[in-house]
């Protein structure tokens, strides 16, 4: 695969130099655009794909395209190179721009697959939404399936499912992080210096879902496996749930859903 990007801001630099990490792809097999050259340029010397000087250019020397710009800049990226992507894969993980808008946009040939990444992708551990709906070729997807696999996990969900999807894993870290701030304020406010609470509460996080992951065991079960009876974890867990916990766990993805 030659790759193309077209946009190299920090989701498409993560992806980029996983890509390269991975193995997946060598760094001659990408070449990028982005208006902010300086920008570019400090990216390609660092992982060793190739800068373009037009998005042409970058399309043109490759067989897929991913379009990695800001959503409000997709039609204006689009407009010099409409014409040069048929025949071609591409890829895009622009939010908004699903595989029905881009029936829109674009000329009739153009192959797309729209993607939805989430910024855990910049450590290695993305999840990777693919809408279902599809023109790529079985063989494309499955290799472009396999390459975001490398960095990540990838999932596939029919288009009326995108938008939750993306409530929950995209717009997850940010709930993640801010229960982290709060737990690790919590420690400071005890004693606990604040660079050592943050790691603590962000290993203890992270244990806590890789132990789930592992078991398959629900979050429940593992939830009564801390809480003794009477003990300090079931008073802390009636505490958040007086609170309203869980109801604003789920009112944070309604007042997304309800836009």
């Amino acid at each position: 695969m030659k790759l193309a990007f077209i946009g190299m801001g920090n989701m498409a630099s993560a992806l980029a130099g996983g890509f390269i990490a991975s193995g997946k792809l060598a760094a001659t097999d990408i070449i990028a655009y982005d208006p902010y050259r300086e920008g570019l340029l400090k990216k390609a010397a660092q992982l060793g794909f190739t800068a373009a000087d037009t998005a042409a250019e970058a399309v043109q020397a490759a067989d897929t395209v991913l379009i990695a710009c800001k959503p409000q800049h997709v039609e204006s990226a689009l407009a010099p190179i409409r014409e040069l992507l048929c025949g071609k894969a591409m890829l895009s993980i622009a939010l908004g721009f699903d595989h029905a808008r881009y029936q829109e946009l674009l000329p009739t040939g153009v192959r797309v697959q729209f993607i939805m990444p989430n910024t855990p992708a910049m450590v290695g551990e993305g999840v990777f939404l693919f809408e279902e709906t599809t023109t790529l070729r079985a063989e494309e997807l499955a290799e472009v399936k396999e390459l975001f696999a490398a960095i990540g996990h990838v999932h596939t969900l029919p288009s009326q499912l995108m938008g939750i999807g993306g409530a929950v894993s995209g717009c997850g870290p940010a709930f993640v992080d801010l229960m982290l701030e709060a737990f690790a304020d919590a420690a400071v406010k005890y004693g606990i210096p604040r660079s050592l609470a943050q790691q603590m509460v962000s290993e203890t996080v992270l244990g806590s879902a890789k132990l789930q992951l592992e078991t398959g065991l629900h979050p429940g079960v593992l939830k009564d496996m801390v809480c003794s009876p009477g003990g300090s974890t079931i008073k802390g867990v009636t505490a958040l749930e007086t609170s309203g916990y869980r109801a604003a766990c789920i009112a944070a993805i309604d007042a997304i859903m309800k836009g």
